[in-house]
């Protein structure tokens, strides 16, 4: 990484530097969520408060100096220690016991959203922070370089620490009744979602134009040189590289989209002939691996640029609760309404008015029915026997079909009438039928058959 941060960095101060800073922005976002980075520059933080001590005594005057022992300041340093390692650890084994509970209950894949929730990356920050800055006061105690004649700075700066780490152990105990807990995992769910989601449609198909329809004769492919997920895509740079080599870059591969060892990565159009080595320009960069550094393969999906993939993990915990070991209907209508919520947001990214920032870059647009599917398919297939959630399903789609998006509305139709036509077939009581069929939207109810048994749809 620290590599392609590097060639990044000095391929854009050649080529034009406010690009710079998009980019710069895009990975520090993503380190700032990183537990360690919180960690690191609280622990930087200890040190530059002891080194403002040491700096404010001398304008200190000799009157004041002396007011405060150094057995005051000694004391406050041991109880901030011996506190503050039996709370960090107690709050990484809540921390730890968090995360293996909600990966059980709802899913793997909400994991990886509770590891970089703010309040206890902050929390944990704060507690290790305050370890570090007692253990280093009480060296530079022992070895001389505060001495008495220091303790007065040096015990209200320490004052000042243990009023910060009271904060934010106050906060962590207020977090500590909801962390974790259903109702404020699918709320973090939705709000990352409904985050990404906007970002997306605030800039449309990452500010490229949308590519839609076949892709045009005489392109040629830059391969993948891994196999993995589109974790994230660097558009600027990407655009700033077209521009560079004077070539078009088709984006087929969005975020989220798994792309095996040697698949097509991008499609590039333009006078350029060897999508294995590339041909360098005068600054040593070829294009090839240029695009590799702007597109990030791993392992797993992210949220980052990707809301399809929270709407997918709402799908899935509204599936777990809908097993039979859980049997709880209640969260999957919970779910069902967060979906149609974040839904409800969606406008097209099609727009023909509108101008397209990266105007070397081709992008698919998100796909209405793909992100019905998304959220709505895996429930709709796990709760069809449950009459209440397919009556709550039908409702919210029965609302999003009066989208004002056509696009959205119709995948809504689409989907209602297939979702309601399996649930007719699963559920074995006429009465619920006709309750279920009282509950879709009345287009739908034309295009499917009513039905005095199961066996009457097959």
């Amino acid at each position: 990484m620290v590599e392609t941060f590097e060639r990044l960095g000095s391929y854009y101060l050649m080529d034009d530097i406010r690009l710079l800073p998009a980019t710069l922005l895009r990975m520090t976002r993503g380190y700032l969520r990183k537990l360690w980075v919180r960690v690191v520059a609280m622990g930087l933080l200890a040190f530059v408060s002891l080194g403002l001590a040491q700096l404010g005594d001398i304008w200190l005057p000799e009157e004041v100096r002396g007011r405060v022992t150094g057995v005051s300041v000694d004391r406050l340093l041991d109880i901030i220690a011996n506190a503050m390692l039996a709370v960090t650890i107690f709050s990484m084994t809540v921390m730890v016991t968090v995360y293996r509970s909600s990966s059980t209950q709802w899913t793997p894949r909400v994991h990886q959203l509770i590891m970089q929730d703010k309040t206890t990356q902050k929390t944990l920050a704060a507690f290790i922070g305050a370890y570090v800055y007692a253990l280093v006061a009480i060296v530079l105690r022992e070895v001389g370089i505060f001495g008495d004649e220091h303790a007065f700075v040096l015990f209200w700066i320490t004052v000042l620490v243990l009023a910060f780490v009271v904060v934010n152990l106050v906060r962590w105990v207020l977090h500590l009744q909801t962390f974790g807990s259903l109702l404020d995992t699918t709320r973090q769910v939705e709000e990352i979602t409904t985050r990404r989601f906007r970002e997306r449609l605030e800039t449309p198909c990452l500010g490229a134009n949308p590519l839609i329809g076949d892709l045009p004769d005489g392109l040629t492919a830059i391969r993948a040189r891994q196999s993995g997920y589109v974790q994230h895509i660097y558009p600027e740079g990407l655009n700033a590289a077209a521009e560079r080599f004077d070539v078009a870059l088709y984006l087929t591969r969005p975020v989220g989209s798994f792309v095996f060892l040697n698949e097509p990565l991008v499609w590039v159009r333009g006078n350029w002939d060897d999508p294995d080595e590339g041909e360098a320009d005068e600054d040593g960069a070829s294009l090839a691996s240029l695009v590799r550094d702007h597109i990030i393969l791993g392992d797993l999906r992210t949220y980052d640029q990707d809301p399809r993939f929270g709407l997918i993990v709402m799908g899935e915990m509204a599936s777990k609760a809908l097993s039979p070991g859980i049997n709880d209907p209640g969260t999957a209508i919970d779910v069902i309404t967060r979906i149609g919520r974040i839904l409800s947001s969606y406008w097209t990214e099609e727009d023909a008015d509108a101008s397209p920032k990266l105007d070397r870059l081709y992008a698919p647009p998100l796909s209405p029915s793909d992100l019905i599917e998304d959220g709505f398919s895996s429930l709709a297939r796990d709760g069809a026997a449950m009459v209440e959630v397919q009556q709550h399903l039908q409702a919210t789609l029965g609302a999003l079909m009066q989208h004002p998006d056509a696009g959205l509305a119709k995948a809504a139709g689409d989907a209602a009438r297939r979702y309601l036509f399996r649930a007719l077939r699963s559920l074995p009581f006429e009465d619920d039928r006709e309750e279920l069929r009282g509950s879709a939207h009345a287009n739908v109810r034309r295009n499917v058959p009513k039905a005095t048994s199961p066996a009457d749809l097959s």
